[in-house]
């Protein structure tokens, strides 16, 4: 469930455009208003937005927004602006083609979407940068890593509910086989097993792992990989079994230790919050003893951390 919060009576987006225009005039932006317009407010309704912006003041509002706003809050105001596909899209082009390059943000997204997700963002990449997708992961990844996205991507899965006992099985024997029966691992046969299985098979294959070998397919994968194969794996691993526990985990991450993450704070807060960032919440408070808002509350500051809390919903 959606922690995004919409007024149950919203004004015209013609008036949004109308009072984010105002909130804009004068020396410094009203940014309050800013976020109790875009902040409440889900895809379909902040496109008709800004289409009305730039037919009203002849300007797209992501570049108004870009010009008023600043640091983290400017990244995730213009983060969030996007639809879903066009975000996701947006994010791991950035991660693949920036001077500094962030292969694990790539990763995340790609390992964590669904195939129609991932089929969908993989047109609108084209549309936006004229490459196709598995051309950037090509240039800027390597071994088994760029094997396992590549493959990721190009395979079509079923996306239903139905297992077949018996495959899962076979294909929790074949991972034994290729990991912890034999010195060395046999990655060929994780990256095939782990990219053309539905979420519904993989995490049979996980039980069935777990019940014939007595360790958790998890721990194997830990101990046989390493690096962005690895963390690859164990996110294709995770969201297939419950994506809330693999995001929460994220987040923790995220604000653990010296230092914040904003990057992956702002990704994951921004991306969820339309999908299923209700079960994201519920899974950091079992899993940490603490509230999600709580935990963002103590690691942000200001607008930005208005604008996250807006979209984590109420504190819980």
């Amino acid at each position: 469930m959606a922690t995004l919060i919409i007024p149950p009576v919203l004004t015209s987006p013609r008036d949004d455009a109308a009072q984010l225009y105002k909130a804009f005039k004068g020396f410094g932006c009203d940014t309050a208003s800013i976020i109790n317009i875009i902040a409440h407010r889900d895809a379909t309704q902040r496109g008709l937005i800004q289409q009305e912006y730039k037919v009203m003041y002849s300007e797209e509002l992501s570049n108004r927004l870009s010009r008023e706003l600043s640091g983290d809050n400017k990244k995730a105001f213009l983060l969030w602006m996007h639809d879903p596909a066009v975000r996701d899209a947006t994010i791991v082009r950035q991660a693949l083609s920036s001077v500094v390059v962030d292969l694990r943000a790539a990763t995340e997204v790609i390992c964590s979407r669904t195939p129609s997700q991932i089929q969908y963002f993989k047109q609108i990449y084209y549309t936006m940068n004229g490459v196709y997708l598995e051309r950037d992961i090509e240039s800027r990844t390597s071994d088994d890593h760029k094997k396992l996205l590549l493959s990721y991507v190009r395979t079509i899965r079923y996306e239903g509910p139905e297992v077949d006992s018996v495959l899962a099985e076979r294909d929790a024997k074949a991972l034994y086989k290729a990991g912890e029966k034999r010195w060395g691992t046999d990655e060929k046969t994780f990256i095939r097993i782990f990219s053309e299985s539905s979420s519904a098979h993989l995490a049979a294959v996980s039980y069935a792992y777990k019940n014939k070998y007595k360790n958790k397919l998890r721990s194997a994968v830990k101990s046989e990989t390493s690096g962005l194969f690895r963390f690859g794996l164990l996110s294709i691993l995770r969201c297939a079994k419950n994506p809330a526990s693999f995001f929460a985990k994220q987040l923790h991450k995220a604000m653990k230790g010296l230092g914040t993450n904003d990057a992956a704070l702002i990704r994951i807060i921004v991306t969820r919050a339309e999908i299923d960032m209700q079960y994201v919440k519920a899974e950091y408070r079992k899993k940490y003893k603490k509230c999600l808002n709580d935990a963002v509350y103590s690691e942000t500051s200001g607008n930005y951390r208005t604008f996250l809390l807006s979209l984590l919903g109420p504190n819980y």
